[in-house]
């Protein structure tokens, strides 16, 4: 539940800051992708460390390798965006 507000909120202000700027609509697109997986990852990446505080080391290997994944699908969206 709390990812998702998170998540939600980290949207919205992506949002809000792509249409104060002078981009065009693919720019735009483009962007909000890129900072959706970024904020994805880096959520994933915090549950990691907290697994880590908390002695979890299994869980955190399984989190660090998901946010990794994450980034590189990122990646790959954003590259896949720029071809289209």
């Amino acid at each position: 539940m709390r990812k998702s507000i998170i998540m939600t909120t980290i949207s919205a202000f992506a949002v809000l800051s792509l249409g104060a700027c002078a981009e065009s609509e693919e720019e735009a697109r483009e962007d909000l992708v890129e900072q959706q997986y970024e904020s994805q990852e880096d959520v994933m990446e915090e549950q990691a460390d907290l697994a880590e505080a908390q002695g979890n080391e299994a869980r955190e290997e399984v989190l660090d390798e998901q946010a990794d994944a994450m980034g590189e699908a990122g990646d790959q969206a954003e590259d896949t965006m720029m071809v289209e």
